[in-house]
């Protein structure tokens, strides 16, 4: 008996098993452009036309054009919110067959395909195929505009958008766009305050599944990207790539304003804002703009009292971790950070650094009004106050207003009556450390 024609509805024969035919041949033949093999020639037909650019089907709607009829059918569904395929244990709703299947392994915790290197194991042929690359380094998608190049092709797709500034997904509320549509999910929660994702262990809530499971690993101790060169561990493969950097000291990415190189674009686009004075994050209770999100979410726990980082020795609580940090060192006296100069010792970096340019005599930050300089954009910014007037630090009890958030944390000890500064002496405490030096003198 003759074999069935692959090619017609309804007979869905496996690739390896049809018997080398001239059908057969022709489907290699027109294989050659990129050597992916295809079941029926219906599929290699429409995959030709991804080639030769050919998109004739047209969505009615956004005017997207799609090369197969099948995919507009797909693509439609995005705009009438139709989603067929349900999953049955969580709810959750599919375009594709293909996407609702993959997600019921995740119930199964069923992973099928195995790296043959690490072990590790995914639920799609495709998710090991792009890990493979990991192993040996390939990445055969290319960017035509700046040459880098892409594991996977979608990630490609993402980065041609940053040449093209193509944001075709936009926040209703504040007009944001975004290249990816996950993006724009994880910044609505900014508007919303919705957090999903709690942690079992302290309940502690995360916009994003990714934070969580960074969160859970402080939990567990986890560090599992090692520095081969000092041994260090890190929670994430980025944090460790970038630390990796700091040994061999390439620095990729230059400012085009004053040549200053960073480790990573995130730490250049940080440090344009210094020079276009850009500050896209805003406090909602005060209007307090911010140049980076992690100080505007610093300056929250100034609203909502919040102090998550204590001190284990005398329980003092912090807004910061590194404030934490500093803090310890003052009950242990190390001071890691010494000025090769003068060999003054300084408990953070932070104060060295600034310390270095009393010597160099470096004064990067001017003011556009007077046209004083300083060593520190902090300076600036509490300078520029002189200018405005403004008093962006104000007391929760009484109201008055600070030009310098030190200055509102005196006051507050007025309030609370603490005396953080004692006399090793006699024991007399005070309350401001300049107190507690004019004291000091009377011993001496």
């Amino acid at each position: 008996p003759s074999m069935p024609d692959p090619c017609r509805p309804g007979n869905k024969i496996p690739f390896q098993n049809i018997p080398e035919t001239d059908h057969q041949q022709k489907i290699k033949t027109h294989n050659k452009v990129c050597g992916k093999k295809f079941k029926c020639r219906s599929d290699l037909t429409s995959h030709m036309k991804a080639h030769r650019n050919e998109n004739p089907f047209s969505c009615l709607t956004c005017g997207k054009c799609l090369s197969r009829k099948q995919s507009l059918d797909r693509h439609m569904m995005t705009h009438t919110g139709e989603r067929p395929f349900s999953c049955l244990t969580c709810g959750k709703d599919f375009i594709q067959k293909s996407r609702w299947t993959c997600h019921m392994k995740i119930h199964k915790a069923e992973k099928p395909f195995s790296c043959i290197t690490c072990g590790k194991g995914f639920i799609q042929k495709y998710s090991l195929t792009c890990h493979m690359r990991t192993h040996t380094d390939e990445k055969p998608f290319s960017c035509l505009a700046c040459g880098k190049s892409f594991i996977q092709k979608n990630i490609l797709t993402r980065h041609i958008k940053t040449h093209t500034c193509e944001k075709p997904f936009s926040c209703l509320t504040c007009g944001k766009g975004f290249v990816q549509k996950n993006k724009l999910i994880h910044h609505m929660r900014s508007h919303t305050g919705e957090k999903p994702f709690s942690c079992v262990t302290c309940g502690k809530c995360f916009f994003q599944k990714h934070s969580l499971t960074i969160h859970i690993k402080t939990h567990t101790g986890e560090k599992p990207f090692s520095c081969l060169t000092c041994g260090k561990g890190f929670l994430q493969k980025r944090s460790w790539t970038f630390h990796m950097r700091s040994h061999s000291g390439e620095k990729h990415f230059s400012c085009l304003t004053c040549g200053k190189h960073f480790i990573e674009s995130s730490c250049l686009r940080k440090h344009m804002r210094t020079h276009t004075g850009e500050k896209p994050f805003s406090c909602v209770s005060c209007g307090r703009d911010f140049t980076h999100k992690y100080s505007l979410n610093c300056h929250m726990r100034i609203h909502t009292g919040e102090k998550p980082f204590t001190c284990a020795t005398c329980g003092k609580a912090f807004i910061q971790k590194r404030n934490l940090t500093g803090h310890m060192r003052t009950h242990t006296g190390e001071k890691p950070f010494s000025c090769l100069t003068c060999g003054k010792g300084f408990l953070q970096k932070r104060s060295w650094t600034f310390h270095m340019r009393s010597h160099s005599g470096e004064k990067h930050f001017s003011c556009t009004i007077c046209g004083k300089d300083f060593n520190q954009n902090s300076c600036l910014n509490q300078h520029m106050r002189t200018h405005t007037g403004e008093k962006p630090f104000a007391c929760i009890t009484c109201g008055k207003g600070f030009t310098q958030r030190c200055s509102l944390n005196s006051h507050m000890r007025t309030h609370t009556g603490e005396k953080p500064f004692s006399c090793i002496i006699c024991g007399k405490g005070f309350s401001h450390k300049c107190s507690l030096s004019n004291h000091m003198r009377t011993h001496n």
